[in-house]
């Protein structure tokens, strides 16, 4: 397991415990992310609004404001219900390059009353930089956050 697994779900959950502000606990859990783990270049978060997703909260460049469902990894990963992990987001059909710098991308569905809420995003410069582990850290800590939607 990567070095911050275990103890990144700890933390997220210490964030969110207790705040009423779901704005302010998504912007703190995308910075816990962004400052916790290697070859992250973006974190953050995208919600569902109608059928695109808007962005939310995050950590790195300034990203997409809008991504149309089914488009892109975001869009994809919303619109069937699964994690997605691509190892080289420039081979991805449809793929939106917010930042020309990013090469790998994770993206996590949050769930609020059984339908998808918007999506949990990692992007990184290294190319297949998301294991199966990391799919894994992240849907546990993606359950974090769907406690307090």
């Amino acid at each position: 397991m990567q070095k911050y697994d275990e103890n990144l779900i700890v933390a997220a959950r210490e964030l969110v415990r207790g705040v009423p502000h779901l704005i302010a606990n998504l912007a703190n859990v995308a910075s816990l992310i962004f400052n916790s783990v290697d070859d992250i270049n973006w974190a953050g978060f995208y919600i569902l609004q109608g059928n695109k997703l808007v962005l939310g909260p995050f950590q790195g460049k300034p990203a997409c404001i809008e991504i149309p469902l089914g488009r892109g990894v975001c869009g994809t990963a919303a619109f069937e219900d699964r994690v997605l992990a691509v190892d080289d987001v420039h081979d991805f059909p449809g793929h939106i390059a917010c930042d020309p710098d990013s090469r790998s991308e994770l993206v996590v569905p949050l769930h609020k009353d059984g339908k998808v809420f918007g999506v949990l995003d990692l992007d990184s410069t290294v190319k297949g930089r998301f294991t199966q582990k990391d799919a894994d850290i992240f849907s546990a800590l993606a359950a974090v956050i769907e406690e307090i939607l």
